[in-house]
């Protein structure tokens, strides 16, 4: 008999994995609210695997991004989200959605093994790497979504969203009724397994090649609408994130 992956290090058959049915049932509902407000775009969505597992990567201007990518991408997607947003109702309806809840600020050991957990089960788990919503300018890139790869060898999909905050709109705002909102998917990219362990060095070497990905298809997404990032959130409203991660002095 083959080997269970979840018995592979790290070990992830004693996590038990997110919720899905609320997440699978409300997606298309979701979508028919969303476009009631919004006019969103989606771009590239036939590149994207439909089946198995997928790790999505996507820059983060604006509180519509994590929504947006959970319920248009072409799977249910498991995001990553911050353990702060895991409060009252929010909080309820983010764990029946399925959503996996990160402290950023300490080892999450949890959070890795069910991203890993999902993965081997053949689904989708959704990764923001600069950590925080700010300019969506990828200046820093942390290192989860090239673990996640590393270990499982599922393919990594960049994704850009466009329009999900106004220039100069605030941490939380939404876009104004009307505004278009564009979600470009670009070319998977896929790397083999690893074996454990996995040193720091291959971990960071891979999240530079995805950095460049993902910035690549922002530099394209950018010229093809003519739209422009939002900015820096206003002065005061950066919210705080852990000085990790491959940043921009240490690629240039």
């Amino acid at each position: 008999m083959k080997p269970s992956p979840h018995t592979q290090r790290p070990r992830s058959d004693r996590i038990r994995p997110p919720r899905r049915l609320m997440m699978l049932c409300l997606r298309p509902l979701a979508r028919a609210v969303v476009r009631r407000r919004l006019a969103v775009r989606i771009h590239g969505r036939d590149q994207v695997p439909r089946k198995g597992p997928v790790i999505y990567i996507g820059n983060h201007i604006g509180i519509m991004d994590g929504p947006l990518m959970v319920i248009f991408a072409p799977q249910a997607v498991h995001a990553l989200t911050k353990v702060e947003m895991f409060t009252g109702r929010l909080g309820r309806l983010l764990r029946g959605a399925g959503q996996i809840p990160l402290d950023r600020f300490n080892p999450d050991p949890a959070a890795v093994k069910t991203c890993l957990r999902v993965l081997r089960d053949g689904h989708a788990v959704g990764v923001f790497p600069e950590g925080r919503r700010g300019a969506g300018d990828l200046e820093r890139f942390h290192r989860g979504a090239a673990y996640f790869a590393l270990v499982t060898g599922a393919p990594v999909v960049p994704v850009v969203f466009l329009g999900t905050r106004e220039p100069g709109g605030h941490l939380d705002s939404v876009p104004p009724r009307g505004t278009p909102v564009d979600v470009f998917f670009g070319p998977p990219a896929t790397f083999d397994p690893m074996p454990w362990p996995r040193s720091r060095e291959q971990v960071e070497k891979v999240s530079v090649q995805l950095r460049e990905r993902l910035l690549g298809l922002l530099e394209d997404s950018l010229e093809a609408t003519g739209r422009e990032l939002p900015g820096p959130l206003p002065s005061g409203e950066v919210e705080p994130d852990p000085s990790t991660g491959v940043i921009e002095r240490d690629v240039s």
